[in-house]
């Protein structure tokens, strides 16, 4: 039988070189319960630290850039080479690591000259250990769940966040349980959760039901949530915004587009770009602009309907599964950093999710539907002239292609939009080349080639 949640590991672990500071009331503590919010009046919490604020900028430059050619250690990690602007551990032998981080920016040709953006990139998080950037944030927090001695880790998960922590509970050497709704998730994030030994209980609801269930959990058993409530998961996280500007040589883009779902990664993103800035490792902000889809879109309408002031939440439909969240978490902190950055929030329909992603496929680079919301919704800030062609703009992708190729085989032979009002869809008739059965003779190869050549508009030389 388990023990009691009151027992000595019941709250979450403390460190005396950081501090939780309520995003509301400003009140900072030395320790935080396990639901990660102010005691005196409810909202989340952040991690602060003192010392970021007396780094040296050029000297941290210097140092991170040297990390990068070192090959052993904790340096190989593309989170922690960043590890003067996360808290620390008691140890390095702490902490849990598969390598994460270190993805790549990618430049977008073809969807430059789509949006006639010529700068325009792509910062692709799905090339994680665990094939999204949930890894960033769950290698911060499953080593300070390890640290506290935690046996059990949990997690309320449309899928990414499951496959993720299950793998950095295995590697830890910690049990975790994952808590997913029945039939809304991708089998492709559920086998890796499979994988990685996690018990994973599927519940006759949805995300939002899963996470209700899970802080009750966590406050009558001892068990450690590892969803993005928890600050540690926001830092590592946020060096995703060091990793990018490094990329760009400290000189910020103009825009910085993320998808939208329990919105803890444009909290982390948005913590990083003004702690970057407070430091003097950048000169200014970029515009931080969170997309969602038209299902899903809680955000969009806490910001048209209630000003930001209260959440407006939503039943949450769309088949990007990965931002399927009617009641996000972090909202709140979402909607400090779109007002601190001066950003945007839109929603993009199901249509322009599946043809944003086929151009973004085009491109060679393969990604989940819930990542192809930012290049639909830079159109639509494109169309109303909060983006400038003229611009610098940078689209994360959250999540690999293979985290739901059900979605893209059901693209490529037609039957995504299936008893849709999209089903005939003509825009999205010249990205569909689904598999061709040939008999095993050359000319049919040669013919089907040569109709190929004419008939495919969205390949061509660079």
């Amino acid at each position: 039988m388990l023990p009691s949640a009151t027992s000595e590991k019941g709250s979450a672990p403390s460190q005396a070189t950081f501090r939780f500071r309520c995003i509301g009331c400003g009140s900072v503590s030395s320790s935080a319960a396990q639901d990660f919010r102010c005691s005196q009046c409810g909202n989340l919490l952040e991690i602060t630290d003192s010392s970021w604020n007396s780094q040296n900028p050029a000297a941290l430059k210097s140092l991170w850039r040297e990390r990068r050619t070192l090959n052993e250690g904790i340096d190989l990690s593309g989170v922690w080479r960043f590890r003067e602007f996360l808290p620390t551990p008691a140890s390095e032998q702490q902490i849990v690591t598969l390598r994460e981080g270190n993805t790549p920016l990618y430049e977008l040709p073809q969807s430059s000259r789509i949006t006639d953006v010529p700068r325009l990139y792509a910062k692709h998080q799905g090339l994680n250990p665990t094939g999204s950037f949930k890894d960033a944030g769950m290698t911060v927090a499953a080593t300070f769940a390890r640290q506290a001695g935690y046996h059990w880790v949990a997690c309320a998960s449309t899928g990414n966040t499951s496959a993720s922590m299950a793998a950095y509970a295995a590697r830890g050497g910690m049990r975790s349980m994952v808590l997913v709704p029945e039939g809304k998730i991708s089998w492709s994030k559920l086998s890796q959760a499979l994988d990685y030994g996690a018990l994973t209980c599927q519940l006759r609801t949805d995300f939002d039901g899963c996470l209700r269930l899970l802080q009750e959990l966590v406050r009558r058993a001892p068990v450690y949530q590892l969803n993005s409530i928890n600050p540690f998961r926001l830092e590592g996280q946020k060096t995703l915004a060091f990793e990018l500007l490094e990329q760009l040589e400290w000189e910020p883009p103009d825009h910085i587009i993320v998808p939208g779902g329990n919105l803890g990664n444009s909290s982390a993103i948005g913590k990083a770009l003004l702690e970057m800035r407070d430091v003097g490792l950048i000169p200014r902000l970029p515009k931080l602009s969170v997309i969602q889809a038209e299902g899903a879109n809680a955000l969009v309408r806490t910001l048209r309907e209630a000003g930001g002031k209260r959440l407006v939440s939503v039943q949450a439909e769309t088949r990007a599964t990965a931002i399927r969240i009617g009641n996000p978490a972090s909202w709140e902190k979402a909607v400090k950093v779109l007002q601190a950055t001066g950003g945007a929030c839109e929603q993009v329909s199901e249509l322009e999710i599946a043809q944003a992603k086929a151009e973004i496929g085009a491109e060679g680079i393969g990604c989940e539907p819930a990542s192809a919301v930012t290049l639909a919704g830079l159109k639509k800030l494109l169309r109303q002239g909060f983006v400038k062609p003229e611009e610098t703009v940078v689209l994360v992708l959250t999540g690999n292609l293979l985290k739901d190729p059900d979605y893209t085989m059901e693209f490529y032979r037609g039957d995504l939009f299936k008893d849709t009002p999209y089903e005939q869809s003509a825009k999205l008739d010249r990205f569909r080349h689904p598999p061709v059965v040939l008999d095993a003779t050359l000319d049919a190869v040669i013919k089907t080639l040569e109709q190929a050549e004419k008939s495919d508009p969205t390949h061509s030389n660079v």
